[in-house]
């Protein structure tokens, strides 16, 4: 095992809470603390200790400042701009498809948004792959044109494919975001290496065609935790600093509404692992399901719910639609938690 992952035997919920004195900091939050925790064995029941019942290695995973990645530190939740250059995404296909559209939505969310996450093939349920030059020709071209407009702003290309992955790189992009963790292309975990940039992976199962056919687990948290686990494995048997990763829960990636919340409700466990956790929620299906929202583009007020309850367990980074609704409603989060400084360095 990499000295990274903590033992994987019993699962830790950290359970945050506002700045308290004497509290442990999570993950070096400066609005969110810690000094108890939910201990589940595998196989056995789960009991609440305090923080100092824990292991030391546990306990200095869950409290200590995540790493800085392309400038950005995580003292405080960031938000991560979605723009999905696509016929077919399921809330905005068809909308940023045009460089000029692409360009100004980008222009637009950089003044909202710590990170621009631009994608060009669906991973929708039920979508279907798009061909690699296909997906260059959708993605490269945005990201040159946004970088020669002076938007300076991190860029992520979500791309399973090392050659997407590759052109968006060398267009100016600064991240990588494979929903399937490394899985699907050979060579993403090689030129993620030679890069040295930073990789989000994300659980999923299956392909995004078939995926939802295989959403049963015995323990979707756990399992969830076991794959983000041996997913840091091979990152590390390639040669990929773990100061690099980044990890996502994939809320929606074959999953049911009932295993969507269950690892919300969970959220924090994942800080066990020391890294930066993105929340990837907005709009999403199980939204839909719960409120009654059929369309995407009406479940704003649900995602902002779900952004929420990311930011007070924890989630370091924010993927979302709607960044200026999401830009406001953390501005207040922390301000009633205490947190916030002067509007210019917070909101």
């Amino acid at each position: 095992m990499t000295d990274i992952l903590p033992p994987l035997s019993d699962l830790i919920l950290p359970l945050p809470h506002g700045g308290a004195q004497g509290s442990e900091p999570l993950a070096g939050s400066r609005h969110l603390c810690w000094d108890e925790a939910v201990l589940t064995p595998r196989d056995g029941a789960a009991r609440r200790v305090a923080a100092g019942e824990l292991p030391p290695r546990a306990r200095a995973l869950l409290s200590a400042p995540r790493p800085a990645l392309c400038g950005l530190t995580f003292e405080r939740p960031r938000i991560m701009g979605i723009l999905n250059v696509t016929p077919d995404s399921f809330s905005d296909g068809g909308r940023h498809d045009a460089l000029e559209a692409a360009l100004a939505r980008a222009a637009a969310m950089a003044q909202e948004a710590d990170i621009l996450d631009i994608g060009g093939e669906s991973t929708r349920p039920g979508a279907k792959e798009v061909p690699a030059e296909e997906e260059i020709a959708r993605t490269a071209p945005v990201i040159r044109a946004i970088r020669a407009a002076g938007i300076t702003t991190p860029i992520s290309i979500d791309t399973r494919k090392a050659a997407v992955a590759g052109a968006a790189l060398d267009a100016g992009a600064d991240i990588v975001n494979d929903v399937t963790a490394l899985r699907f292309d050979p060579g993403m975990a090689r030129l993620i290496a030679e890069r040295g940039v930073p990789v989000c992976l994300m659980h999923s199962i299956a392909t995004p065609e078939t995926m939802q056919k295989h959403a049963v687990y015995d323990d979707v948290v756990l399992a969830v935790r076991d794959h983000l686990a041996e997913r840091i494995e091979a990152a590390a048997a390639a040669g990929i600093a773990p100061e690099k990763l980044i990890l996502d829960p994939g809320i929606g990636f074959g999953k049911t509404a009932e295993h969507d919340l269950a690892l919300l409700r969970n959220l924090a466990a994942f800080q066990a692992f020391g890294l930066p956790v993105l929340l990837g929620a907005s709009r999403k299906k199980f939204i839909g399901a719960l409120t009654g929202a059929a369309v995407p583009a009406e479940r704003v007020a649900g995602s902002l719910a779900v952004a929420l309850h990311g930011a007070g367990q924890g989630a370091q980074i924010l993927r979302v639609h709607d960044t200026k609704e999401t830009r406001q409603a953390l501005a207040m989060w922390q301000a009633m938690t205490g947190s916030a400084e002067k509007a210019d360095h917070d909101t």
